[in-house]
């Protein structure tokens, strides 16, 4: 595998990001901007009904965060200028055939113009409506690829997925396709237009019962849960992303595709910054609840690796692979990922959190200092569910049953948090998988790709992606804990 430059071949190259406001598709156009000012057009494809609404959106939730100010400094007063000639802004929908675009001048110019399409459009929501994450991560993957199909220039097609497709394997998980129809345990029958099916009969039962939108919506997320476990996924993302991937195997015929599995994505580790953060992902929750007192007890193993990487090396993994593929036409996955190379566990976590807040307190909305100290953990589901009981819910019936002048009251107050523990219950049920993940994912591939960027002369300084030279302390107490405190605590 040779790679060329990497600049070089970005230069007057025509772009379509999808899913443009999302967390790695915004820092990977802002790479591309900062690397290759002369890239030709970057078309972002934005979730909206008109130019408007998605020029609101540009400036609202991509031009507009701190993420761009280097390229901001190095533009001075043509920043501007410059982001209006570089993008085109597309309205659209990927759970639509065509993207759902409305201006057919529009996709004449793409269909003759774009070389590579880049799909980061999803849901990550584990425990979405599973008629959303099946039209957005599954039926959203077939239409842009679809879409890519009719590009008369296109060199290379980048679907972006999630190592953990896997479910709940263990072990060493390989960089393995899917097959149309695959699943995880065994069972036969997974058909996606069945599925499609199956989505809309639920949603015609639920309308004729006249049930309430916050039914619906129950109703739609349990849904998902319940077809995801019968073929063995742990959830609703993570089977909707699989079938996506599906449709991308089955459907790319000559087309030179890379399917990217990314793990638990975190800040950024050195570009455009070290830090930079956005949401409240999956680890990120933990260290929120922690700091501000909320999070009394950890359920999982501490000893277990949790497989983090940093968001920018996931984009330059991402851009050296759409160069290496567009070069030399071939297909493979891509799984980014530390726990094979560099594995991090959640007693280093645990130990992170702890120095960093002792040292850093949360200051709450009464200006005092939180105090944080070591949390008690629950080493099995088992356990949590004996922990919640006796602390919460024991207490209260014994308080019922000491007054009966206040009964009615105290029976308010225990359904109350009835209610709240059984919404905690069914959250830690759908992160679970994770919480006691037994598997490591192989990079071999990507280790390759690693190994061919470095040999042909890549600048491996700009376009870095070897977790190997992370030192997670380093990391974790010196920028991404900052960064997330700076980003997302409110």
């Amino acid at each position: 595998m040779e790679i060329g430059s990497i600049p070089s071949f970005l230069e007057n190259k025509s772009i379509l990001v999808l899913g443009a406001t999302g967390f790695l598709a915004k820092i990977f156009t802002e790479k591309i901007l900062r690397v290759q000012p002369n890239v030709k057009k970057l078309y972002l494809l934005l979730r909206a009904k008109d130019v408007k609404s998605a020029t609101q959106r540009l400036h609202n939730e991509i031009i507009g965060k701190d993420l761009f100010k280097v390229l901001k400094e190095t533009c001075g007063a043509n920043f501007n200028s410059f982001i209006s000639e570089k993008t085109t802004l597309v309205p659209g929908d990927i759970t639509c055939e065509d993207l759902g675009l409305k201006d057919p001048n529009l996709v004449e110019e793409m269909m003759r113009e774009l070389e590579v399409v880049v799909n980061l459009a999803a849901t990550t929501n584990f425990d979405e409506r599973y008629d959303v994450a099946l039209g957005l991560n599954t039926m959203g993957a077939k239409h842009v690829l679809n879409f890519a199909k009719k590009c008369v220039k296109l060199k290379v097609f980048v679907h972006v997925s999630t190592a953990y497709v896997s479910g709940e394997r263990e072990g060493l998980i390989l960089e393995n396709s899917y097959r149309m129809g695959e699943t995880l345990n065994g069972v036969s029958g997974l058909d996606i237009d069945a599925e499609n099916k199956i989505v809309e009969e639920k949603l015609n039962e639920l309308q004729a019962q006249g049930a309430s939108p916050q039914a619906i919506t129950l109703a739609m997320k349990d849904l998902g849960i319940e077809r995801a476990k019968t073929y063995g996924w742990p959830n609703t993302y993570v089977f909707t992303k699989a079938m996506g991937e599906m449709f991308v195997e089955d459907l790319k015929e000559s087309i030179p595709t890379v399917i990217v599995r990314p793990t638990i994505v975190t800040s950024t580790y050195k570009e455009p910054f070290p830090g930079w953060a956005e949401g409240v992902r999956t680890i990120d929750s933990l260290a929120v609840g922690y700091a501000k007192g909320k999070l009394q007890c950890f359920l999982g193993d501490l000893k277990g690796v949790v497989d983090v990487i940093p968001a920018d090396m996931v984009v330059n993994a991402m851009m050296v692979a759409m160069v290496a593929h567009a070069y030399q036409p071939f297909d493979t996955i891509y799984q980014v990922g530390s726990s094979v190379s560099n594995p991090l566990t959640y007693d280093n976590l645990q130990d992170y959190g702890f120095r960093y807040f002792t040292k850093n307190p949360w200051i709450n909305k009464d200006g005092k200092p939180v105090k944080v100290g070591q949390i008690r953990v629950l080493e099995s589901m088992a356990s949590f569910h004996r922990y919640m009981t006796f602390r919460y819910l024991f207490p209260l019936k014994g308080l019922e049953l000491a007054n009966i002048a206040f009964c009615k009251y105290f029976q308010g107050v225990y359904s109350d948090l009835s209610r709240k523990i059984n919404f905690v219950m069914r959250l830690v049920e759908i992160y679970r998988p994770y919480l006691f993940f037994n598997g490591t994912f192989d990079d071999m591939n990507t280790e390759k790709l690693r190994m061919a960027a470095r040999d042909s002369g890549v600048d491996m300084d700009l376009f870095y992606f070897d977790p190997q030279c992370i030192d997670w302390e380093d990391y974790f107490m010196n920028t991404h804990i900052p960064g997330i405190v700076k980003y997302i605590f409110k």
